[in-house]
């Protein structure tokens, strides 16, 4: 009896064990272990290494709130940082006044609606105008008859019953009239008369929007004042303030990068520098022409003016809060195919909200200029996961 349940106590255990081996061996095959070399070779055939690679797709980056620029190459001592303000291109605005005193009769447009080159804004009804209107009509009945009466002397002249003298007379005239015809004709057109002549229209020279509108309905106005303005927001230039030793180094054609307030950069290059410092500011104005895209004239910006052939350091200088600090190492986030790469860089000076990046980036690459904690605090909470 005893040698019975001796047996069968020893194929219960023999049982368990074996039912434990295969447990052990089936947990190592479906494991973290086990599944971590799949991950890897997952990742390794998306090109992308594990470590540092953050996954995002276009939608999720566009609701971030990340800002993504370009690298470019430009020592952080030969980089020159100017205060700047956009302002209408010379071509890209118009100021809108009478061509005649009278008063106001019609009003078209109001403050920030859309115009038309040679779209009329108002009118306004003037005393002059009617006298401009009357001498065009004048001038071209008086050169209408002189031009009747040099053809008369001409058939007389040809039938030999006129004199010469009377024929030459009659030329002269008739050009007198003709000429004073369109000395009105051309005073009428700088008028800008409306059609019925008791007034002059007040019409744009350019295409854009009212972006200031004085004119009020019946008020009386002279021909210097002011009515309407109206500005083509795709004309626009930027007016950057330099300092006057950084303004010995500017010249045209210098790289000049353009930041707006919500962290965007515009690419754009030096048209112009005012040879002479401003008596007040101490300063000289560059022109910097840049995409207008997002620009409003009266809209404050940051400039950023690398002169050509300075000796500066050839590192890239990028926003101080695109370098975050992962695992006591200073890196950027390169933009990939699949959405962000935690890079090591070697940082230099740092200063003005910039950092000078000597090596780690290459020209061209994307990176997170702006929100890269963002993508810090992400990668740490994925590798959070993990462990």
């Amino acid at each position: 009896m005893r040698q019975d349940n001796t047996r069968l106590y020893g194929g219960v255990a023999a049982a368990v064990l074996i039912a434990g081996l295969a447990g052990f061996g089936l947990a190592r095959l479906t494991g973290p272990d086990g599944a971590a070399p799949a991950a890897h070779a997952e990742a390794g055939h998306a090109g992308e290494g594990a470590e540092g690679a953050l996954e995002m797709t276009p939608e999720a980056l566009e609701a971030s709130g990340v800002v993504v620029q370009p690298v470019g190459v430009g020592g952080f001592a030969g980089e020159i940082l100017a205060q700047a303000t956009v302002t209408a291109a010379p071509d890209g605005q118009a100021v809108l006044t009478a061509r005649a005193a009278g008063a106001v009769t019609r009003i078209y447009k109001r403050l920030g609606d859309p115009v038309r080159a040679g779209e009329t804004l108002a009118v306004v009804e003037s005393r002059e105008a009617a006298q401009i209107a009357a001498d065009r009509t004048v001038a071209a009945a008086r050169a209408d008859l002189a031009e009747k009466a040099l053809a008369r002397e001409r058939r007389l002249f040809e039938q030999r019953v006129s004199a010469r003298q009377d024929y030459e007379q009659a030329q002269a005239q008739a050009a007198a009239a003709n000429a004073e015809a369109r000395r009105a004709r051309s005073a009428a057109g700088a008028a800008n008369l409306t059609s019925d002549g008791r007034g002059v229209a007040v019409s744009s020279p350019i295409s854009g929007r009212v972006t200031a509108a004085a004119a009020s309905l019946g008020a009386y106005v002279q021909p210097e004042t002011e009515l309407f303005r109206v500005a083509d927001p795709r004309r626009v230039q930027v007016e950057a303030s330099v300092s006057g030793p950084d303004a010995a180094r500017v010249a045209p054609g210098d790289r000049a990068v353009v930041e707006t307030a919500d962290g965007r950069t515009l690419e754009g290059r030096v048209r112009s520098i005012t040879p002479a410092l401003d008596a007040q500011t101490r300063a000289a104005t560059a022109v910097l022409d840049a995409p207008a895209a997002g620009l409003q004239p009266g809209q404050s910006l940051r400039a950023r003016i690398t002169p050509r052939g300075s000796g500066a350091s050839t590192g890239a200088v990028v926003p101080e809060e695109a370098v975050q600090t992962v695992e006591g190492r200073d890196v950027v986030f390169v933009r990939t195919a699949r959405g962000f790469q935690a890079t090591p860089v070697r940082v230099g000076q740092r200063g003005g909200g910039r950092a000078e990046i000597l090596g780690g980036l290459k020209p061209g690459q994307a990176i997170a200029a702006r929100g890269a904690f963002l993508l810090k605090a992400e990668l740490g909470k994925g590798e959070g996961e993990e462990h």
